[in-house]
C-alpha cells in the first residue's frame, strides 16, 4: 500500500504477487488506457450497489482534492482533467454528509459521466486483493520475538538502491537504533511487507499499527511465483495462503526463498484506526483500490465488475486510493478487504478477470476517449 511519504510503492498484494500477471494474457502491444462513455444502464450491478459507502469513502479523497490548487493536474496523461473539475462535485459530497444509497447514486450519476476501460490490446482488467494482517509483536528485543522490522534509514533516498533484503538480514542495520518493533517469525515480517500495513498486537494487549515509510529501491520479486516455476504448487492453487502453508513447511528453505524478493520495506508507527493509501487517506474496506497511477488517477471513482476470492460477483464502485510495487498496467486492480480474518479469506485466493469503469466530473474531455 504508498503512502503520503512520497511517491512509495506500497500494499505490495500476496496474492498478486503470487498469482498471474495481467501482462501475461495479452501481446506484446504497449499498454494503454483507452476510454469508451458508457451510459449508466450498461454497467453491471450499478443500481444494486451500496454507494452510500462509496460516497463516504470519495469524500476522504476530497479532502485532499479540495486542498490542490485548481490547475492541479488530477493523475498523468491529462485523462482525469484538473482539480478544478474535481473540486465542485467534492464540495457538493461534503454538504450531503452521511447520505443512503439511492441518493448517493443520484449523486454519482448528476456529477460523473462513465467510461469503460480497454488496454491496447483489448485486454480484460484482473484484480487481486490485499488486507490488514494482524501478528504479534513486541516494541522492545524479547524472547519470543526475534525478527525486527525497520524504521526508515535517514540516509534513504527514494527511488535509490539501498541494502537488499539479503543484506539487511544478514545486519546491515544492525546497532543503528532502527527497529521499530520485534516480531515472532521471519514469515510474519515478510508477509507485513508484502501487505504493506500491519496491526501488532503487544505483550501488554495494546494493538500498534505501522505502515510503510519506504522501500529499499529494489526490484519486487514475487516468490509465490518462483515456487511455480520449481513445481513446488501448481499455478492454480497459489494464494496467500499456500504460499504461507509452504513456507512454515519448509523452513530450512523459506529464508533463502524470501531473499530472492530482494525489495525491503521500511516501516513507521500509524496514529490512527485505519491504514492510510498512496493518496494520503484512510482506507475504507471494500471500497479503497489500488491502481498503477501512471494510468488511473488517484481519488477517482472506478466501478469492479469482477469476483471476490469466494468467487461471489464484485460489483461495487471504488475509489483509487492506493498503489501497490505489484500492481501495474491499466487494468490493475488490488482491491483493500480490511482486517481480520474474514478480510484474510476474501483477499487471499483472489485472482480474478473482470471489467474497470472509470467516473469522470461531467465536461472532462479525455484525450483519445471515444
Amino acid at each position: 500500500m504508498g503512502r503520503p511519504l512520497g511517491a512509495l510503492l506500497l500494499v505490495l498484494a500476496a496474492v498478486s504477487a503470487c498469482g498471474p500477471s495481467p501482462e501475461s494474457s495479452v501481446s506484446a502491444v504497449p499498454p494503454a488506457l483507452q476510454l469508451h462513455a458508457v451510459l449508466y444502464s450498461e454497467i453491471p450491478g450499478w443500481t444494486h450497489d451500496r454507494q452510500g459507502h462509496a460516497l463516504a469513502a470519495f469524500r476522504l479523497s476530497c479532502r485532499r482534492i479540495l486542498g490542490l490548487d485548481s490547475e492541479a493536474a488530477i493523475g498523468t496523461g491529462g485523462v482525469a482533467g484538473r482539480a478544478g473539475n474535481w473540486q465542485a462535485a467534492c464540495r457538493k459530497a461534503v454538504a450531503l454528509k452521511s447520505a443512503g444509497d439511492d441518493v448517493a447514486r443520484r449523486f454519482f450519476e448528476a456529477e460523473f459521466q462513465p467510461f469503460s476501460l480497454a488496454d491496447a490490446a483489448g485486454g480484460r482488467g484482473f484484480f487481486t486483493g490485499y488486507y490488514l494482517p494482524r501478528v504479534s509483536g513486541s516494541r522492545r528485543p524479547a524472547a519470543g520475538y526475534p525478527v525486527p522490522l525497520y524504521r526508515r534509514p535517514p540516509d534513504l533516498v527514494d527511488g535509490a538502491p539501498y541494502a537488499s533484503r539479503a543484506d539487511i538480514d544478514a545486519g546491515a542495520l544492525a546497532g543503528r537504533g532502527l527497529e521499530l518493533v520485534w516480531l515472532t517469525s521471519a514469515v510474519d515480517a515478510f508477509f507485513v511487507s508484502v501487505q504493506g500495513s500491519a496491526e501488532v498486537a503487544l505483550p501488554d494487549g495494546r494493538l500498534m499499527r505501522i505502515g510503510v515509510a519506504g522501500t529499499n529501491g529494489r526490484t519486487y520479486v514475487a516468490i509465490g511465483r518462483l515456487l511455480i516455476q520449481r513445481g513446488e504448487i501448481p499455478a492454480e492453487s497459489m494464494s496467500l495462503q499456500t504460499l504461507r502453508a509452504w513456507l512454515l513447511a519448509h523452513p530450512a528453505e523459506a529464508r533463502e526463498l524470501m531473499r530472492q524478493n530482494p525489495r525491503y520495506v521500511f516501516f513507521r508507527e500509524l496514529p490512527g484506526p485505519d491504514p492510510v493509501g498512496s493518496e494520503g487517506v484512510a482506507l475504507t474496506a471494500g471500497r479503497s483500490l489500488a491502481v498503477d497511477p501512471a494510468f488511473l488517477p488517484l481519488g477517482a471513482p472506478l466501478y469492479v465488475d469482477s469476483t471476490d476470492g469466494r468467487g461471489d460477483p464484485l460489483r461495487r464502485l471504488m475509489l483509487a486510493q492506493d498503489t501497490g510495487g505489484a500492481i501495474k498496467g491499466p487494468l490493475r486492480g488490488d482491491v483493500y478487504w480490511g482486517g481480520g480474518p474474514e478480510a484474510e479469506a476474501l483477499a487471499g485466493p483472489m485472482k480474478s478477470p473482470g471489467r474497470l469503469f472509470l467516473l469522470l466530473p461531467k465536461g472532462v474531455q479525455p484525450p483519445g476517449a471515444s
